[in-house]
């Protein structure tokens, strides 16, 4: 990989070089409340905190760089006088393979219409039809109770909407281009973080009164993914290093439906387009979901995803097709208007059928919380994607991680308060300092992470595989210069922590169930019903699935 060799400089010169060229750089800033991500997680809990105080948002990257924005699909919730929230708890139920904690799912179905008539009351507007509300079906749903906005661009009507909300709010300060790379803490109390502003090239620290961490999943460890690239785990490897509990990292979703282009670029095909009734063939031309699942093309989508995986590795092809050639051209291309114009622009026609394979697509494990999104060090939330508060199980169900976001995010505000004025800050210096030499070493790094991943710890996985991951990891970090405290350097370990909780946990594992299938153990054991958490410096533990049943 061509790594830099160890700087000649002595750590106490890098030390007072830093401090020399920097310190006039360096930023103490103090708020209520500092929300890291700007996913609809983020944006959510930053509007609802500013109720309360003065809040800082800090994104990586811009704004509307987030999963939530470019989510196609849609927001799952009860609104149909046909449907009730004990049906959309037994889908998720379902869905996610019996690990699933009750409690939790029980609070996001009761809770999720209110959170979206919340949302319409402030001036959301999602897709009607005849005077109500246009609801979609998706895999694993057995009742139409999907919200879209327009059409295919949900996660983007909804972000910006939010994003509009907190823009004009004169208590919430956005700083873009701020990467998280610390959490402040002493005593297993949290203070607030330390950024690295990638304008200045140098540390601010942010303190609080109370931390939410909103920084989405980690997809974009693998080769194809739907995820924005920056989607890399950086939130995990935070908490992990701060000592949080993180659960279940073996099962990551990956998505059946990924336009397939030469190049590494994934572009979702929304769940919704075989909603609506679109059929997945082989080469031959001939539907294989039928024979696998009773739902067919609407089958939870870890059983699609390795059926569409197993059939191009049975038959040496790259992908399979996505035929919409018996479906309404007019109805195509009004219900998914972005996607028709993307296929356009790569020279595919949508309305006969589009190449497509799977891609890492949504982290189902993560940050360990109850559920008002709190961690076991104090005053530190996490929200969304990056919690893991036993909703999801082994699989994610579709179109609940948008709501989830809602709900939680709404409950862990609401938990904060009692934090606020609370404890007087410990004193905190700045720490980081960069060396671009080593930029490119974490471009290279990065690169042969996903080739790893994917090769070694993806759709299909076993032991020899997986072992071999954590031995070309071990390789990789054995190469990493010794810089103490340097940007470049500490996003390489971050990289290799969260490639390293994803295999263990995976290893660890010895069956298949949901977003986890090891070709080893292809069925599932009841003996492995509980739920896998690692923490630094411990031995990995398991904890048993809550099915305490609160439904009214």
């Amino acid at each position: 990989m061509g790594f830099q060799k160890k700087s000649k400089l002595s750590p106490l010169f890098l030390k007072f070089w830093y401090f020399r060229t920097n310190l006039h750089f360096l930023k103490m800033h103090h708020y209520d409340y500092i929300i890291a991500g700007s996913g609809l997680a983020g944006l959510y809990t930053a509007y609802h905190a500013a109720v309360y105080g003065k809040v800082a948002l800090l994104t990586k990257s811009g704004i509307t760089e987030s999963n939530s924005y470019f989510a196609q699909g849609g927001i799952a919730a009860v609104t149909d006088e046909d449907d009730a929230p004990a049906l959309h708890f037994e889908d998720t139920i379902i869905a996610g393979r019996g690990l699933c904690d009750y409690p939790a799912v029980d609070i996001l179905v009761n809770e999720g219409p209110q959170r979206i008539k919340e949302l319409i009351e402030a001036g959301m507007h999602f897709d009607m039809e005849d005077g109500s509300l246009a609801l979609g079906l998706e895999g694993g749903h057995h009742r139409k109770r999907i919200l879209h906005a327009g059409g295919d661009a949900t996660g983007r009507m909804v972000t910006s909407f939010m994003i509009s909300k907190v823009i004009n709010n004169p208590k919430i300060d956005i700083y873009e281009n701020h990467s998280v790379i610390g959490i402040l803490q002493k005593d297993r109390q949290c203070f607030g973080v330390r950024a690295w502003n990638l304008v200045s090239g140098s540390e601010d620290i942010f303190i609080a009164d109370n931390t939410f961490l909103t920084l989405g999943g980690t997809s974009a460890i693998y080769k194809r993914t739907t995820n924005p690239h920056t989607t890399i785990g950086d939130g995990l490897a935070l908490a992990y290093n701060a000592g949080c509990e993180i659960a279940d990292m073996e099962f990551i979703q990956f998505h059946p439906s990924a336009i397939y282009t030469d190049s590494e670029e994934a572009f979702l095909i929304s769940e919704a387009v075989r909603g609506e009734g679109a059929h997945l063939i082989n080469q031959e031309g001939k539907r294989f979901m039928p024979e696998i699942h009773e739902l067919a093309e609407l089958a939870p989508r870890d059983i699609v995803a390795q059926s569409i995986y197993r059939e191009i590795r049975n038959n040496h092809q790259d992908f399979v097709w996505l035929s919409l050639r018996h479906l309404d051209p007019n109805l195509i291309k009004h219900r998914f208007p972005n996607i028709y114009e993307k296929c356009k622009e790569l020279g595919i026609d949508m309305c006969n059928r589009i190449p497509v394979a799977p891609a890492a697509h949504y982290m189902v494990g993560g940050v360990r919380t109850d559920t008002q999104g709190r961690t076991n060090i104090k005053r530190l939330f996490i929200c969304g994607e990056l919690a893991s508060s036993g909703i999801m199980g082994a699989n994610r169900l579709a179109s609940n991680s948008l709501i989830e976001c809602l709900v939680f995010g709404k409950r862990a505000i609401k938990a904060s308060l009692e934090n606020l004025g609370t404890a007087a800050s410990p004193v905190f210096s700045p720490l980081y300092h960069c060396n671009p030499t080593h930029a490119s070493l974490y471009i290279d790094l990065k690169k042969e992470i996903s080739r790893i991943m994917t090769e070694d710890a993806g759709i299909i996985r076993n032991a020899i595989g997986l072992q071999q991951g954590l031995k070309a990891l071990d390789s990789l970090e054995n190469q990493i210069p010794r810089e103490e405290n340097e940007y470049y350097i500490q996003l390489c370990h971050n990289l290799i922590t969260v490639a390293r909780l994803i295999i263990r946990s995976a290893l660890y594992r010895q069956e298949s169930r949901g977003g986890h299938f090891r070709e080893d153990f292809p069925e599932s054991d009841p003996d492995f019903i509980y739920h896998i958490v690692q923490q630094k410096d411990k031995e990995l533990q398991t904890i048993p699935i809550n099915t305490q049943k609160i439904m009214n």
